[in-house]
């Protein structure tokens, strides 16, 4: 029987010459496990755009399937078309189109467009050429006033042309399932896939967290706290949460799993070789 469920890894656009060799060694591991596609994050505003876009076509030139980032960032829609049929024309098929995140120190002053209006502007520009991924909030995006804006908001970027979706990292299951099922009565039939992020230590996860609107389990919080002086304790409970969390949402029909690596192969192999993948 043929696994159809969709499974991707996700890698930070590297600043220096240092990480674009660490990406390039990682990449190779993790391109072991045959996965459906990696993606490669833009930065803030469209901070990487250079780092993102080659990147993205030294990856592919080894036969994977790689999914650049997008946002309008702060750009005119010239800089992104032209951007679009340069990653025609080297093959890229898939995109992660997002509304993205104002670059720190900007304050309010910069233009941030919906992602729904950037989703728009693909399919205008390219037509069907592109598979295109966008974002899903199941614990509700920061500055989601109530649920339904979040379905709403959500279901307007499905409208525009996505073909499926990437959630936000969380571990509680119950959220996915419980914004799934609100989807599904909203008429969103779009795959959402859910976002997994490795647990490697305790003030990361906890900043970025607090960053993302990303919620920790008190549970969860309390034994990262308790082993946080402990590097290889924390790292194999960390291992142990996420497994539990991908195995749960797997039987409960989750249509794939996209890791956020962070640039690491480790986490992501030891989640992947546990749920015998």
């Amino acid at each position: 029987m043929t696994d159809t469920r969709l499974f991707s890894f996700e890698f930070s656009a590297p600043k220096t010459e240092e990480a674009v060799t660490k990406v390039k060694q990682v990449h190779a591991r993790l391109a072991g496990l045959s996965p459906h596609f990696f993606s490669v994050t833009y930065g803030a505003g469209g901070s990487t755009k250079d780092g993102t876009k080659q990147t993205v076509l030294d990856l592919a030139s080894t036969g994977s399937v790689v999914a650049p980032h997008l946002s309008f960032g702060g750009d005119e829609p010239e800089i992104i078309d032209a951007l679009l049929r340069e990653y025609q024309a080297a093959g890229i098929t898939r995109l992660v189109a997002l509304r993205g995140d104002r670059p720190s120190g900007v304050g309010s002053s910069m233009k941030m467009s919906h992602a729904n209006e950037l989703v728009e502007f693909i399919r205008q520009l390219t037509g069907e050429h592109f598979h295109i991924d966008v974002a899903a909030y199941p614990e509700i995006h920061p500055e989601s006033e109530t649920v339904d804006t979040e379905i709403k908001f959500f279901k307007q970027k499905v409208d525009a042309g996505a073909n499926s979706a990437i959630t936000q990292y969380f571990y509680n299951a119950d959220a996915y399932f419980r914004f799934r099922d609100l989807c599904d009565k909203a008429g969103i039939r779009i795959p959402i896939v859910p976002g997994i992020m490795p647990i490697t230590n305790y003030k990361g996860i906890k900043r970025f967290s607090d960053l993302c609107g990303a919620e920790i389990p008190r549970w969860i919080e309390k034994q990262l706290q308790a082993c946080k002086a402990e590097p290889d304790t924390l790292k194999a409970f960390g291992v142990e949460v996420v497994t539990d969390l991908c195995q749960r949402l797997l039987q409960g029909g989750a249509p794939g799993l996209h890791f956020y690596t962070m640039n690491q192969s480790l986490p992501t192999m030891k989640v992947w070789k546990n749920l015998g993948l």
